[in-house]
């Protein structure tokens, strides 16, 4: 019934408020084009911070408008002489760094102190965003309770290995259908680091909170992102997304890397439900529901594939998941059909997560119980390897993504 009740609202009930709806899901009526500060917090990014810079500084919006902040953690390789040469070579480029390592949601507090502007955009120091990004993020402030606008994630390397193809497939259900009921009430829970536009007053407004997050004593630099959208929504504010900002991010290429991954927002994900309760209630009641279903599903779902285990079942779930999988690799491949190759994957490659999610629940889910006072950076340790350039210096057609 959990199962159950978490589907609909994730992908039947969802998905009808869009069709039925869909004036509401993403109105871009905002005229205004106000100064916009992007802030890239980086640690051990290497040659590609100065990459992701690049493709920031030709992003279409009036360049007199527009700055960015490059928050260097203390990094230990190359990456601050990196960002330093992106300093020289733009104009519009500023680069400090923290007095010590502190994180990345410290990090960005740091450079929105030092801003000025009307919104702060997030962008991952891993990431390339779309030339017409933050003008589809900016369109979507059409209300002033709005402080939040999301863009949307796609992989870079989609077609690197299987694993990449199985998270490519992955991330476009996350994004095509997994928030719609969200999206519908303004409620995002979730807005991705990885491109997400604030209205600096209310970054201001939540810095005390910000400032002071720990678990059991220990202050935490996990679940940053996760954590943000949860305080501006209990503020009273309201979270939105789009489909029109577009950013590219590199998925894991190794299951060591994927698994590592997965720990960070497994723990995120933990923190996030067990702080949410106490003020689920002031949710909408679809939104609240949705969102008590889905912490309670994280903590059982462990629990039923254990005993599956135990009960010599477990290959027997594994088919009820291929099942469903390969239903949803079909509706994958009908809705990227006009897409360009590099940003589509052969659905059979969604497969694999039929053994893929059991393990990671089964494994990660009590691992992450047991390290939620983890003090790390969390970084994906990403290296000074160039990035793939799925953008091409230009607008993307985005087809029915």
């Amino acid at each position: 019934m959990l199962v159950l009740l978490v589907w609909a609202n994730r992908y039947f009930f969802g998905l009808y408020l869009k069709i039925t709806k869909g004036t509401h899901f993403d109105e871009a009526t905002s005229t205004r084009v106000p100064t916009v500060t992007i802030v890239v917090p980086l640690f051990n990014e290497g040659k590609s911070i100065y990459q992701t810079i690049e493709s920031l500084v030709d992003l279409d919006y009036p360049r007199a408008l527009l700055q960015v902040i490059v928050v260097d953690d203390c990094s230990t390789d190359d990456s601050y002489e990196w960002a330093l040469r992106g300093q020289r070579d733009f104009d519009n480029v500023r680069v400090i760094r923290n007095p010590h390592n502190m994180g990345k949601r410290l990090g960005i507090n740091h450079a929105v102190r030092v801003s000025t502007s009307e919104i702060v955009v997030s962008v991952d120091s891993d990431v390339l965003v779309d030339r017409n990004a933050v003008r589809e993020l900016v369109k979507r402030f059409s209300h002033p309770q709005i402080a939040a606008v999301g863009g949307r994630v796609n992989v870079s390397n989609a077609n690197e290995n299987w694993l990449t193809r199985m998270q490519t497939v992955k991330y476009f259900f996350g994004y095509e259908y997994m928030k719609n009921l969200e999206k519908y009430f303004r409620s995002v829970m979730c807005l991705s680091g990885c491109l997400t536009a604030y209205r600096r007053s209310v970054l201001i407004e939540l810095e005390p909170i910000l400032e002071n997050r720990v678990v059991f004593g220990v202050p935490i630099k996990y679940g940053e992102d996760r954590f943000l959208t949860r305080q501006i929504v209990k503020a009273g504010y309201q979270t939105v997304s789009t489909l029109d900002a577009v950013c590219f991010t590199k998925a894991p290429p190794t299951l060591a890397k994927y698994f590592a991954q997965q720990l960070r927002w497994r723990r995120s994900n933990i923190i996030d439900f067990f702080g949410g309760i106490s003020h689920a209630w002031r949710l909408h009641p679809m939104v609240a529901i949705h969102y008590l279903s889905l912490s309670a599903m994280l903590l059982s779902y462990p629990v039923v594939i254990f005993y599956n285990l135990a009960q010599g079942s477990f290959w027997q779930l594994s088919v009820l998941h291929l099942m469903i999988l390969s239903f949803m690799g079909a509706i994958y491949y009908f809705g990227t059909r006009s897409l360009a190759r590099p940003l589509r994957v052969h659905p059979l490659y969604f497969l694999p997560m039929a053994f893929v999610m059991p393990v990671t629940y089964l494994l990660i889910t009590p691992l992450a119980l047991f390290t939620l006072d983890s003090s790390s950076w969390e970084t994906r340790g990403a290296t000074s390897s160039p990035k793939p350039d799925p953008i091409a210096k230009g607008s993307i057609s985005h087809g029915p993504i």
